[in-house]
């Protein structure tokens, strides 16, 4: 699967978050897209009272933003999987489709 067969804005958010964790150095990125276009990325959080993946944090920032539902979501790691954590903070918000993305920007998997 490669960038030319996703929409423009789905590329849009692979993108955001491999600059989100790259940026931050951090072992992953994430992005989603509300239901009015808007975009939230994040990276994970490990505190010593708080661990949070980058889906998580994401989709916290839109919910406290007033996001009432997600378009997309994208996910940028090395892992092979997103976590099931992830997939259900997705879902909580009705993301459409979870993009699964390497370092490189290349989408390995599509989760609905």
């Amino acid at each position: 699967m490669t960038d030319t067969t996703l929409d423009p804005e789905d590329s849009k958010i692979i993108t955001l978050a491999r600059a989100a964790r790259a940026r931050n150095g951090t072992a992953e990125g994430a992005a989603v897209r509300d239901e009015t276009g808007r975009t939230y990325t994040a990276t994970e959080v490990a505190l010593p009272s708080l661990a949070l993946s980058a889906v998580q944090v994401a989709v916290a920032m839109a919910a406290s933003s007033g996001a009432a539902s997600l378009e997309a979501a994208a996910l940028v790691t090395e892992r092979d999987e997103p976590a099931e954590g992830d997939l259900a903070a997705a879902r909580d918000l009705g993301a459409g489709t979870l993009f699964l993305a390497g370092p490189d920007g290349a989408v390995k998997g599509r989760y609905a």
